[in-house]
């Protein structure tokens, strides 16, 4: 029996696959949801804004998204003597499973910039701080909702709201918006990118297919990124987002020189 698979995960968490298909679709159109969603920091003074992505193990989509916000972000035109300052849609901080998160710390630094420009704004991947939230429930003697694979609920913890108390108080937020565009982002379209992708993809994968080669079709990072049908036993999940790629290291700086 020959069996060929093709990656679709927005998380792009597949070992030992480069891209899977529909990341870049949601990326951008997670994008284009808080582009809207942001303006909401003009309707009420000292507005906390967090953006929750999916990305239960990996933060490549909620880095991802934050990059094609802040290059849609760029080409913008600002007028700050009518309040409309870039400053204001900026990202202020960006929270993955990948990095460790200092509330205390983050919270000092969060209400400097709420008390310079009367909002913040926060990308959070569903993932950020899970087992922080899990022992803070444990310590609690609360009941943890598991899966039946044992994975925690993420929607019955609910990082998003959990991360708003967190930081609510703390920075002197006066109101919260919690927003998740990872439905949305999943459902959308495949942009001209992921259409290539699928493309090249799905090609491959009738040849294979007729050839009787089984395997997931993906760009192979351990032969070169080499576009192959990958030997099943090799496709495991769970594949961490690469924090030290220059584009993900360049976006926190540009996030840390405008807060």
């Amino acid at each position: 029996v020959t069996v060929v698979g093709l990656p679709k995960t927005i998380d792009n968490d597949v070992v030992p696959i480069k891209q899977s298909l529909g990341a870049w679709t949601a990326a951008d159109e997670g994008a284009k949801f808080f582009a809207n969603v942001v303006n909401e920091m003009s309707a009420n003074p000292r507005m906390l804004i967090i953006h929750e992505c999916m990305g239960r193990d990996c933060g490549y989509l909620t880095a991802a998204t934050c990059k094609a916000y802040l290059d849609k972000l760029s080409g913008l035109p600002f007028v700050p003597g009518l309040g409309l300052e870039r400053a204001k849609k900026m990202v202020h901080a960006v929270y993955i499973p990948e990095l460790p998160i200092d509330c205390d710390a983050e919270a000092q630094r969060l209400k400097a910039i709420m008390d310079r420009i009367d909002c913040v704004n926060i990308f959070l991947s569903e993932g950020a701080g899970v087992k922080d939230i899990v022992a803070q429930m444990e310590a609690k003697g609360e009941e943890v909702p598991r899966d039946a694979f044992g994975h925690v609920k993420l929607d019955k913890v609910n990082p998003g709201n959990w991360f708003a108390k967190q930081f609510a108080e703390k920075i002197g937020a006066e109101k919260v918006l919690v927003q998740k565009s990872g439905y949305m982002a999943r459902a959308a379209a495949a942009n001209d990118a992921d259409r290539d992708l699928i493309e090249r993809c799905a090609t491959l994968a009738v040849a294979c297919g007729l050839a009787g080669e089984s395997g997931c079709i993906g760009e192979d990072e351990e032969q070169g990124d080499t576009l192959r049908a990958i030997e099943f036993p090799r496709i495991k999940g769970h594949k961490a987002f690469d924090v030290t790629q220059p584009w993900f290291q360049a976006m926190l700086k540009t996030i840390a020189a405008c807060t």
